[in-house]
C-alpha cells in the first residue's frame, strides 16, 4: 500500500498491509533543531506515513484577510469594518507578548497572547464580562472553507499521505471543539464554575461557537480533506466530569460531526488527557476516529487494550504512544518494544494508527528511526 492507502484504510476501520505510523503536529522548534527540515522532509527522512496539515479559509462577503496575519501569533484572522484587530507589542514580559484589541461598533474587546518560541498561550482572556458574548455573536467572522486550496494540498501530497485540517477555533487563538474554544475565551476553571452558577450563559456561549463551526463544516462540502479535527484537551476526563461532558460538550459537538459527515468529511475527536470514563460518550457522537489515547505515564489514563475492546469496532484509534519516555532517554530496543506493545494491544483487526500522544519538542534520531522501523515490521499477515 501507499502511505495514503494505508492511512485511509485504517481511518475506515479496515486492515492495511502493516501498522500505519505517523505523528500529530510537528512543532516548528523541533523541525528547526533538525536543521530546518520541512514537514515533508521529516516524514521522508524517517519513512513515516505523512500528514499534510492545512485549514485554508476564504473570506465571506464584506470580510478581508487581515494584512498583519502572517506576522501575528494567532492562527488566523479576518477583519471587516465591524471587526478590526489592533496589535500592540508589550515589552518586558519575559516572553514575546502581544495585546490584541478587537474594535467593534459597540465595544472593544482585548486579549493577550504570549509565545516562548516553542508554543503560544493566552495570558489574558477575551471574555471579561458575560455580555461580551453578544459582541462575538453579532460581529465575529464566520470561518468558511477554501475548497480549491484543500484540493491543491491533496494534489501536492499525492500518495505520500493524507490531508488533515481542523474545525477552526476562535479568531486569534482557539480550539476546534465548542467547549474547548469557550475555555480558551473565558478560562477553564471559570467556565466549569459557571456550569453550576449560570449554566444558561454557558449554553448560550456554546451555541454561538457551535453555529460558527457549523458554517465551516457545511462550507467544506466537496473539499478534499481526508480528516478534520474536532475537540481539544479541555474536554478530557482529567479536566471535566462526565456530567459536564453530557450537558455542555456532546450536544454542541455532535451536530458538527453530523454536518461534517453530510459534507463528505471524516472527523477525528481529540482529547489529550483522560479518556477512559468518556470513551463511549465520545464514540456516541459518531466521529470516524478518536485520539490521543495518552498513557498514564504522560498524565493520561489510557489502557490501550481495554479502549480497543470498548470502542475499537466503532472508531479508528490514533495515538497511544508515549513519546516522552520513548523518543528520548531510552534504548532503541525500548522504543521498539513500546511500538510492538501498542500494535498488540490496539492493532488487532485494523482501525489503528500508531502516533505519539500529541505534540513533542525533543526526539533522538536513533529512537525516531526505531519507532518507524518497528512499525514497518508490524505486518497484519502476522496476525492472520
Amino acid at each position: 500500500m501507499t502511505p495514503r492507502e494505508r492511512l485511509l484504510t485504517a481511518l475506515d476501520r479496515g486492515v492495511p498491509d502493516r501498522l500505519p505510523a505517523t505523528t500529530h503536529h510537528l512543532m516548528p522548534p523541533f523541525l528547526r533543531a533538525l536543521g530546518g527540515l520541512s514537514e515533508r522532509e521529516f516524514f521522508d527522512r524517517y519513512r513515516l506515513d505523512a500528514i499534510q496539515w492545512t485549514t485554508p479559509l476564504r473570506t465571506g462577503v464584506g470580510w478581508q484577510r487581515d494584512p498583519a496575519w502572517e506576522r501575528a501569533l494567532e492562527s488566523w484572522s479576518h477583519v471587516s469594518d465591524t471587526w478590526r484587530v489592533e496589535r500592540t507589542d508589550v515589552p518586558g514580559a519575559g516572553f514575546r507578548t502581544v495585546r490584541y484589541a478587537i474594535v467593534t461598533p459597540r465595544k472593544t474587546l482585548s486579549m493577550v497572547l504570549q509565545d516562548d518560541g516553542r508554543t503560544a498561550w493566552v495570558a489574558e482572556r477575551l471574555l471579561k464580562e458575560k455580555l461580551d458574548i453578544d459582541i462575538v455573536a453579532d460581529f465575529a467572522p464566520t470561518p468558511l472553507c477554501d475548497g480549491p486550496a484543500v484540493l491543491a494540498a491533496r494534489a501536492d501530497i499525492g500518495g505520500r499521505g493524507i490531508v488533515r485540517g481542523a474545525i477552526p477555533g476562535f479568531p486569534l487563538y482557539g480550539q476546534p471543539g465548542c467547549w474547548q474554544d469557550a475555555a480558551v475565551l473565558y478560562g477553564i476553571q471559570e467556565l466549569i464554575l459557571e456550569t453550576y452558577e449560570d449554566p444558561g450563559w454557558v449554553l448560550a456561549l456554546l451555541g454561538i461557537l457551535r453555529d460558527h463551526k457549523l458554517a465551516f463544516a457545511r462550507s467544506a462540502a466537496g473539499a478534499a480533506f481526508d480528516l478534520l479535527e474536532l475537540g481539544g484537551g479541555d474536554a478530557s476526563s482529567t479536566v471535566i466530569s462526565p456530567r459536564i461532558f453530557d450537558r455542555f460538550v456532546a450536544p454542541f459537538d455532535a451536530p458538527i460531526v453530523a454536518a461534517a459527515h453530510a459534507a463528505g468529511q471524516r472527523i477525528v475527536y481529540h482529547t489529550c488527557g483522560g479518556m477512559m470514563p468518556l470513551l463511549e460518550r465520545i464514540a456516541d457522537m459518531a466521529p470516524d476516529a478518536m485520539e490521543t489515547f495518552t498513557p498514564k505515564e504522560m498524565g493520561g489514563d489510557t489502557r490501550l487494550a481495554e479502549a480497543k475492546t470498548r470502542i475499537g469496532s466503532r472508531v479508528c484509534m490514533i495515538g497511544g504512544f508515549d513519546q516522552f519516555h520513548h523518543f528520548t532517554g531510552c534504548t532503541p530496543g525500548d522504543t521498539r518494544r513500546a511500538v510492538r506493545e501498542a500494535f498488540e494491544q490496539a492493532g488487532s483487526g485494523g482501525g489503528y494508527i500508531l502516533a505519539p500522544s500529541d505534540h513533542f519538542f525533543e526526539a533522538e534520531d536513533v529512537l525516531l528511526r526505531a519507532f518507524a522501523e518497528e512499525a514497518h515490521s508490524c505486518w497484519y499477515w502476522d496476525q492472520v
